[in-house]
């Protein structure tokens, strides 16, 4: 397997380079948090509201929830996306539940109380990474929510207990590349998205071999690419959040 260094890349950087972030503040004015987030040319709008109550089944727990929904809008893509109404594709629907699954890994339940936080992702310009883009994004409107109801007096105490961040890492033409993009991603021999919390522990691991399998040394050195970008998205996140509006960092 290549290394880092002896990959060149189409945009110019280093194999274990992510692409530029940018984070802007609240684009959604009746959101209680909604950041623009953008990997490069993905960028991806992140909003968080609440709902006083939860799910039917979660009634009595004593618990609150969150609950993800993801979508592609229709020219997020080269060809438009038709709007998806009534059904959901396979591929929407397993994006948000692990937006959701990532998200709920961050927080305690029982602190947040018999309320539910609804998170929108929704994708205005793909160019590979919407999901990974999705969960670093999104957990940046989270933490800012929660810190504003704080302020409302909603919540005597922030549930919110672990940094989450996401990345994709890929072998292209047999070399590792961290954070591809769509004309990386598209030919890549293996795909992999990993999200891990601020302590280095993996909250999941999607991988795929896009044609021959991949033997474990390659499955850790994959891993072992993701986590510095991992930590990098995690200090960009911190950074937004230290300009935040309406928070006590802000």
């Amino acid at each position: 397997m290549t290394t880092p260094a002896d990959a060149p890349r189409n945009d110019g950087r280093a194999a274990d380079a992510l692409r530029p972030v940018a984070v802007d503040w609240d684009p959604m004015g009746f959101a209680l948090s909604s950041v623009l987030f953008a990997a490069g040319r993905t960028r991806v709008l992140c909003s968080v509201c609440l709902d006083p109550e939860v799910p039917r089944w979660r009634k009595g727990s004593g618990s609150g929830w969150l609950s993800a929904e993801y979508r592609l809008l229709p020219a997020s893509t080269p060809s438009r996306q038709g709007r998806e109404l009534m059904k959901l594709s396979g591929r929407t629907q397993e994006i948000q539940r692990l937006i959701g699954r990532s998200l709920r890994a961050a927080l305690d339940l029982e602190a947040l109380g018999e309320r539910t936080l609804l998170v929108d992702c929704d994708v205005l310009q793909a160019d590979a990474g919407t999901r990974t883009a999705s969960i670093t994004g999104a957990w940046i409107a989270l933490a800012a929510a929660l810190e504003r109801l704080q302020h409302q007096g909603v919540l005597a105490a922030s549930p919110l207990r672990q940094q989450v961040s996401a990345v994709s890492v890929g072998l292209v033409d047999g070399v590792a590349l961290l954070d591809l993009d769509y004309s990386e991603d598209s030919r890549a021999e293996v795909d992999l998205n990993v999200v891990m919390d601020e302590q280095g522990r993996l909250l999941e691991i999607q991988g795929t071999a896009e044609g021959a399998p991949f033997s474990r040394s390659r499955l850790d050195a994959l891993l072992d690419l993701a986590e510095p970008g991992l930590r990098d998205l995690q200090e960009a996140q911190r950074q937004a959040l230290a300009v935040a509006p309406g928070t006590t960092t802000g």
